[in-house]
């Protein structure tokens, strides 16, 4: 089980494996006999058993402290991690010994759907808050959280302003670049701000890092559907934007000139979505190679590669998860180097569950929606090295021993099971970013904490839980080929 405010579960062989050796507060490795099995796969591009030995790598957890559905993280280049979550927003400048909030009292607000991000150039941080459904509040933060400033954005006469996502990138040299329409920037990056006003994706850019948002509007096509929900908003080095509606077809739609104009790509039409359908997203490495995953029809994690800055997508899908891995939801990507990403999502190996009845009466089809009542999710984090390869090697870890959710993950909030409480716990998405030594960053809500969690008897009922959670990559291979193997850091 997850014990104290740090962990550490050394992966070491190939075959799953009872036991983990855990760190306690930074002490001695001490024996602690797990709930469940620590899982290691090594899987080619359709999730199955390579046969070959994995990469040792150790996962360092930290509770964060707070509840925190729906966080975001960032790392700053002094090493301090920031993980965003509801109103707050909490720092850890010791690798997660230790937390404390940081929010100011300029961006103190009730919110029902918060975001953060931290610019990887800048160091600047961002904390997007929720004022209602018309107004959301952006804060940021220069000195690593020491003070704030902030300003309204009105989202207009339509009174909707939802699922906000921020992100920076660099400028370019056409459209509202610095050599387009508008021939000043006032801020050294591009800051964009999406949201969804329930008649598709709405998006804008600022000039003056994030203080005001002047240029931009709706983005139209298949950004229109699903009510313009969508995933998070990924700057490539080259300057390339890439924002993922919520469809039925895996789509990207992609800028090439900062937010002035949107061209849209589809893939994944082997694989599909499922339905709910959750965010997709993209990571683009130190090249501007593009990587898109989503969670695929039959559940699996999927991904299409762009070696041309998003003009071009692979049409045969490739799997990341492995195929013991019946059920996921919420992936994300970050990448380093070419080739060198790291992926994590919420998962079941529960193949037992699928002759059980679902909450429609059929039979399980793996949708986290829909799972049984004795289903079991838990943490995974891969890593590929050789993400460009024609057939890529997958390093997957089951990272948590004891279950991150008991029972169904409630994936439509106009359609949520009600088991002991609403199983829309966890809601929407979790994060995943690499600091500039490459080392890779998890956060997630745990559903399932302190009884819940050393019980081998929990049940649904008790998996009502939102502990806002990191896990890190303490020892292992870099994403940044240059740093090489790293060393824990503390």
């Amino acid at each position: 089980m997850k014990v104290g405010s740090l962990l550490v579960v050394l992966m070491m062989v190939l075959v799953p494996a009872t036991g983990c050796i855990h760190t306690n507060d930074g002490g001695s490795p001490n024996n602690i006999e797990d709930e469940g099995e620590t899982r290691v796969f090594v899987t080619g591009p359709d999730g199955m058993d390579l046969g070959l030995p994995p990469v040792q790598m150790e996962f360092v957890f930290s509770d964060v402290g707070e509840d925190g559905a729906e966080p975001s993280i960032g790392i700053t280049s002094s090493g301090c991690i920031f993980f965003i979550a509801f109103e707050k927003v909490m720092r850890s400048c010791d690798y997660g010994q230790s937390w404390e909030e940081v929010t100011g009292p300029e961006c103190s607000f009730t919110t029902s759907d918060p975001y953060g991000w931290v610019d990887p150039v800048t160091d600047r941080i961002f904390n997007v808050q929720m004022q209602g459904l018309e107004t959301s509040w952006i804060c940021w933060s220069d000195d690593d959280g020491e003070s704030w400033l902030g300003n309204p954005h009105d989202s207009g006469t339509t009174p909707l302003n939802d699922h906000i996502k921020l992100a920076t990138g660099p400028w370019t040299s056409s459209g509202y670049g610095i050599g387009g329409s508008i021939s000043q920037s006032f801020y050294d990056q591009a800051v964009y701000y999406c949201y969804n006003k329930g008649v598709g994706i709405f998006c804008f850019t600022s000039f003056d890092g994030g203080a005001t948002f002047e240029a931009g509007g709706q983005i139209f096509g298949l950004a229109t559907s699903n009510g313009g929900l969508h995933g998070a908003i990924t700057s490539a080095p080259d300057g390339t934007v890439y924002v993922t509606p919520r469809v039925e077809t895996p789509t990207v739609i992609v800028s090439k000139d900062n937010g002035f104009s949107w061209d849209e790509y589809t893939m994944g039409e082997d694989v599909g979505t499922p339905y709910p359908r959750k965010n997709s997203e993209v990571a683009t490495d130190t090249q501007s190679n593009a990587y898109h995953i989503w969670t695929g029809g039959d559940e699996g994690v999927y991904m299409s590669r762009s070696i041309d800055s998003g003009e071009s997508w692979e049409q045969t899908s490739i799997r990341i998860s492995p195929i013991e891995v019946i059920s996921t939801t919420f992936p994300q990507v970050d990448a380093g180097d070419p080739g060198r990403i790291a992926i994590t999502y919420l998962g079941s190996e529960n193949s037992s569950e699928l002759g059980e009845p679902d909450i429609d009466g059929e039979n399980w089809t793996g949708n986290a929606h829909y799972a049984t009542t004795n289903v079991s999710y838990h943490l995974y984090i891969t890593l590929s090295l050789n993400a460009l390869d024609p057939s890529p090697t997958f390093y997957t870890y089951r990272v948590t021993d004891d279950p991150v959710q008991i029972g169904s993950i409630c994936l439509n909030s106009g359609d949520c099971r009600d088991i002991g409480g609403s199983n829309r716990n966890l809601l929407d998405f979790n994060d995943l970013h690499i600091d500039r030594e490459g080392r890779v960053f998890v956060a997630f809500a745990d559903g399932c904490t302190d009884s819940c969690a050393s019980d081998s008897n929990s049940t649904a009922e008790d998996s009502r839980s939102r502990r806002g959670s990191v896990y890190f990559l303490g020892s292992g291979p870099s994403l940044y080929d240059s740093v090489g193997l790293m060393e824990m850091p503390f």
